[in-house]
Parts: structure tokens; C-alpha cells; sequence
């Protein structure tokens, strides 16, 4: 067989360079096609922002760009692929597929099922206290102690609320309201994890924290039992028993029960080594502070008690 190329007229070289040239073009386009696709749209009730996705599971992104995300923390890193049918990883091993995507502009949605997916490969970790900006220069800082967190509920009401999450809310409230009157915040968590109390009670003590405030909600087996408690421990300084005193004084103001100041040696306060207190909000066993604990707008009011009190000792 002849393998010699076949020479065309020289009429049909031009219309050979076009087809030639078209072919190009259309391998090219072939080749970068799967990096065009059109991410699929997922419905807007079951996605979540990448940003979001990363505050729930206590991470923070590292590295983004338009085909992936890097998710971190002390204990785990978590690549998210974006494009259609990718796949994410949770420290260096393939864990699943991402799902359906969607980016508006510069924001990034992914489904929110993903959250338990990749929460279930994460490794424990505690994260490092947060410390919140201050507008001015702190007049003083406060550590903020949501109680609970994570595997640890705390009480739970007959509906099912969980302690952890009152906690959580109205901590965060407070930490907003104080940051805007200048005053430093370091929180011991902003999202749903277990940390040990004696590391609790360590992060005001490594950055010798003017006030410790912990935030609770209570529960008893009367369930007669309603209102809100100031906590310091038994062996607490002048300084402990003022910061509660004010506190107690601001949150009665909301027309709530008040059970005073009272002592007790919760490891939170006896292991810090300033001015602690510990604020049990309302009975979650209390048909009535049950309703009023998880409307936000009696958690907004509760806030400002606690963070009025604490304005007035610090001042």
C-alpha cells in the first residue's frame, strides 16, 4: 500500500485550510468544555452559602478560587470541588460527591445536606478562642462562656430545646452589644462544640480577663419554678460578688423572677482565677421561661440585661 500523501489541486488547498482550521477550533472547545459547564441550581430552601457552610462546621476558608475551596481548623482540612459532579475531601481522603453547585456572582451555594455528610469525617477538635474586634480601643475585655456545646446539651425542655443553643444565642447577643460600646469580647465558642470547663475558665485566665460571664439556662423538677439566677463561687472576691450584683440588678429590670446572687462552686468559676459569674437564664422546665427562652425577642432583652450589667462594672 502506498503511504505517500496525495498532493490536492491547488483549487481545493483554500477550502482545506478552512476545514483544517475548524477542526482545530472544535477540539479546542471540546477540550476546555467540561471546565464551562453550567453548575447545576439547587432549590433555594436546601442551600447554603460556602461561608456559612464553614462557620457551622467550625472551619474557616483557606483558599478559594472557582474550582475549589479549602476548609480548615487545628484538626482537619476539607477540599470542596465546585464544579458539577466533584467530589470533596476531608483530610487527604475522598469522602463523597459535592452535589449540585451554584455561584451568584462571587458567592458560592452548595446543598445543605452537605453539612452532616462532612461533618461525620471531621476530627475533634477545640477550637481557638475567638476574639471579637473592637470598634475603639477595649475599655476592658470580657470573656463570654456560651455553657455546653456539642455532645454536651446540657437541659433540654419537653419539646426538645437544648440548653447548648439558648446559650449560644443569647452569648452571641451579648458579645455584639458589648463590642458596640467598645468593650473587648473573647468568646469561648460561636458555634456548636464541647469544650471542657477547665478550658473554659483557662481562656479568660491566659489573657487575665477583666470579667468571666457563663450563660446558662436552668431546670428543675418543679416546674413551678421560673426566673434567673446570678451565680458566683463560694470563695468569690468583692470584685465577683459587684460584677454579679450589677448584673442581677439589670436582668430583674426585664420584669423577670429573681433568685439574687447565690453561691455555688461551678468549676468555670472556682478555676478562674478574676472576677467570674455565671448567669442561669430562665427554667427551661418553666412552661413560661420556656416560651419566652426561645422567642428572640425575650433573648434580645435578656442580652441587654447582662450586658448592661456588665457595662455598669466595668465602668
Amino acid at each position: 500500500m502506498n503511504w505517500m500523501p496525495k498532493v490536492l489541486p491547488s483549487a481545493l488547498r483554500p477550502l482545506s485550510s478552512v476545514l483544517a482550521l475548524g477542526l482545530l477550533v472544535v477540539g479546542i472547545a471540546g477540550c476546555q468544555q467540561p471546565q464551562k459547564q453550567t453548575p447545576k441550581v439547587i432549590v433555594g430552601e436546601h442551600s447554603t452559602t460556602i461561608e456559612d457552610l464553614a462557620m457551622r462546621l467550625g472551619l474557616r476558608i483557606e483558599e478559594r478560587d472557582k474550582a475549589f475551596v479549602v476548609l480548615k481548623n487545628v484538626a482537619n482540612t476539607v477540599i470542596i470541588f465546585t464544579h458539577a459532579d466533584g467530589r470533596f475531601f476531608v483530610n487527604g481522603k475522598p469522602m463523597g460527591t459535592v452535589g449540585a453547585v451554584k455561584w451568584q456572582g462571587e458567592t458560592l451555594y452548595v446543598s445543605d445536606f452537605l453539612i452532616p455528610q462532612i461533618r461525620q469525617y471531621l476530627r475533634a477538635a477545640v477550637p481557638p478562642p475567638v476574639v471579637r474586634p473592637s470598634p475603639v480601643k477595649p475599655k476592658a475585655l470580657v470573656v463570654i462562656d456560651a455553657g455546653h456545646g456539642g455532645q454536651d446539651p446540657g437541659a433540654m425542655s419537653a419539646g426538645g430545646l437544648h440548653e447548648k443553643d439558648i446559650n449560644l444565642a443569647v452569648a452571641l447577643k451579648v458579645a455584639d452589644l458589648l463590642e458596640q460600646r467598645g468593650i473587648g469580647v473573647l468568646l469561648t465558642r460561636q458555634q456548636d462544640r464541647f469544650i471542657e470547663l477547665e478550658e473554659r475558665a483557662n481562656i479568660a485566665n491566659r489573657r487575665n480577663a477583666d470579667l468571666f460571664v457563663s450563660i446558662h439556662s436552668d431546670s428543675n423538677p418543679d416546674r413551678g419554678r421560673q426566673g434567673f439566677t446570678v451565680f458566683v463561687a463560694r470563695a468569690a472576691s468583692p470584685e465577683a460578688y459587684r460584677a454579679a450584683t450589677c448584673i442581677g440588678q439589670a436582668m430583674a429590670a426585664t420584669g423577670a423572677d429573681s433568685h439574687g446572687v447565690r453561691e455555688a462552686d461551678y468549676k468555670v468559676l472556682v478555676n478562674t482565677s478574676g472576677p467570674a459569674v455565671l448567669v442561669e437564664t430562665g427554667y427551661l422546665s418553666n412552661a413560661q421561661d420556656l416560651a419566652r427562652l426561645r422567642d428572640s425577642a425575650w433573648q434580645n432583652r435578656i442580652a441587654q440585661a447582662i450586658a448592661t450589667g456588665i457595662l455598669t462594672y466595668v465602668r
